[in-house]
Parts: structure tokens; C-alpha cells; sequence
């Protein structure tokens, strides 16, 4: 989910059973996983871990055991699985719990409308995890914004900030009654943005354009929408002048595309957008 991601291994697959469930606000649902399936995963390293659902395709009768590798080795690509990236918003290794929310929009989507019918004892298979982000330390102070497909990633890394830190986060949801509970350490000021029908990512970032940013070296995690990203992106590295690995910027999602399309485009796009704004002299830091 990171814009620039360092290489990694095959991710692998786990087999989760749900839980439990719980309706966050009108349009997030937690869904906790667990079982034996998750006795190999692990997580931890970073604060922006996520994994990849799997939803088989109706109809389609693939073998087992599960194995995603044989699958695509085997069936022509239209009967692939389809997978859908999710932060891990809490890992318990002792209680082998594994929390993911979803944002839900009625019946729109598929991982939304599956979260939102989830009853305990169905499960699901899952790639992962993967990650890139962890608030540093050595950071003068920490910025964090983004809408709510990036609030799970978020409130995970406000509760990894180190001691001490000074944050400033950003969060864009729909309206007031998507607002959470969040617990955040001291020297955090979270600024909550309602959208109330304007275009997704507006307010974030005449938000964050307006911010009296702080003397120091900042590191910035900046995911979501990928409009208001890429806004975002061109304010920090090429008008702040913010160095490339001080930055954990990418799209979890676009407008008007659904997550096939844009995972399809989502190398291209960033590729281009990076060879834009690089082109751009940047301002002195």
C-alpha cells in the first residue's frame, strides 16, 4: 500500500475462520478472525500490515488443499480468485486474533457486503501480511492523513508512536457519525474532516495545506483516495521538499474504479505520477 514498497517474499496463505463481528459506525465493520489457520501468521514489524482476502469466484470449483499458485498456474486468469487488501488493524499472537474493518457502502463492492454478512464459523483465506511503515523515533514529528479506507492504518500507527512523539493526524470520513473513539498517545492533535457530500479528499488536504508545519524533520504517512493523494504527494515532496523515504504515500483505492481496475493501473499511475512531480524542482527543506 506503500508507494514504494521494498522487495518481499511470496506472501503466504492462511486459512481464517470468523469470530466475531461489530458495527463500528453506519459504515465500518470489524470483523475478527482467528482458528488454527492463523497458528503460522505473524505480524508486528510494521504499522500499515495488511492482507489480501480471498473470495473465490461463484461456481468455480478450485482443489484442495487451497493453494493460490496452482490456481493461477491452472485456470484460465477469468476464474481467478479475486483478492481484496485490507490493513491489519490489531494482531494478538496470544489469542491468535486477527482484526481487519471494513468500509461498507450497502451492497457495493465485495469485501464490504461479505464483512457486513459475516457470521462466526465461515471462513476465508488471506495472503499476508505485508507492510512497509513504522513511525521512526529519530522523526522531529509525525504526520498522518487520510481518509477512512487509511483509518485503520491510522489509529494502528498512533498506538506504535514512540514515547514522546508530536503528531499531527488527519482523518476525512463521510460525516460525523463516522467519527471513532480512538486512544492516542500524548502530543497527538487528530483533526477530524467531514466530507458532508464534497468530493472525497477536498477537506484533507486544505487541511493539511493550511497546517503550520513544525521546525524538523517529518515523516509523513499519507494514504487513500488516489486524487487526493497524489495533491497530497506534489505538497510534501516537491513543495516541502520532503526526502522520498521520510514518505509512506500511496492509493488504496480511485475513484470510479474498483479494486481489480486500479491494482491493474495502480504501477503505472504511481510511475507516472512520481516522474511528474520528481521532474518539478523541489523546495528547499
Amino acid at each position: 500500500m506503500a508507494a514504494d514498497r521494498p522487495a518481499r517474499k511470496k506472501p503466504a496463505l492462511h486459512r481464517a475462520r470468523v469470530l466475531r463481528t461489530e458495527q463500528l459506525t453506519p459504515h465500518m465493520v470489524r470483523v475478527v478472525l482467528g482458528g488454527e489457520g492463523l497458528v503460522e501468521f505473524a505480524a508486528g514489524d510494521y504499522s500499515d500490515h495488511y492482507v489480501k482476502l480471498v473470495f473465490p469466484l461463484p461456481g468455480v470449483s478450485y482443489p484442495e488443499p487451497f493453494d493460490m499458485a496452482r490456481i493461477r498456474a491452472d485456470f484460465p486468469r477469468d476464474q481467478w480468485p479475486r483478492t481484496r487488501t485490507y490493513t491489519v488493524r490489531s494482531w494478538d499472537a496470544e489469542a491468535r486474533e486477527l482484526t481487519v474493518d471494513f468500509v461498507v457502502h450497502g451492497d457495493a463492492g465485495l469485501a464490504g457486503p461479505w464483512a457486513a454478512a459475516a457470521k462466526p464459523g465461515e471462513e476465508i483465506h488471506l495472503l499476508g501480511p505485508g507492510g512497509a511503515y513504522l513511525p521512526e523515533a529519530g522523526a522531529d514529528w509525525h504526520l498522518l492523513a487520510g481518509d477512512e479506507s487509511a483509518l485503520p492504518a491510522i489509529a494502528a500507527s498512533l498506538a506504535r508512536m514512540p514515547e514522546g512523539a508530536r503528531v499531527h493526524a488527519f482523518i476525512e470520513v463521510a460525516g460525523p457519525e463516522e467519527r471513532q473513539e480512538l486512544t492516542v498517545p500524548a502530543g497527538t492533535e487528530i483533526t477530524w474532516l467531514h466530507r458532508d457530500g464534497a468530493p472525497v479528499g477536498r477537506e484533507l488536504v486544505a487541511a493539511v495545506r493550511a497546517l503550520d508545519f513544525p521546525a524538523g524533520r517529518v515523516q509523513a504517512f499519507v494514504h487513500g483516495e488516489a486524487g487526493f493523494v497524489k495533491e497530497l504527494r506534489r505538497l510534501l515532496r516537491v513543495e516541502r521538499g520532503i526526502p522520498r523515504e521520510d514518505l509512506s504515500i500511496s492509493g488504496y483505492w480511485r475513484s470510479g474504479h474498483d479494486e481489480d481496475g486500479w491494482q491493474a493501473s495502480k504501477q503505472d499511475w504511481n510511475q507516472q505520477v512520481e516522474a511528474e512531480q520528481e521532474s518539478v524542482p523541489a523546495a528547499a527543506s
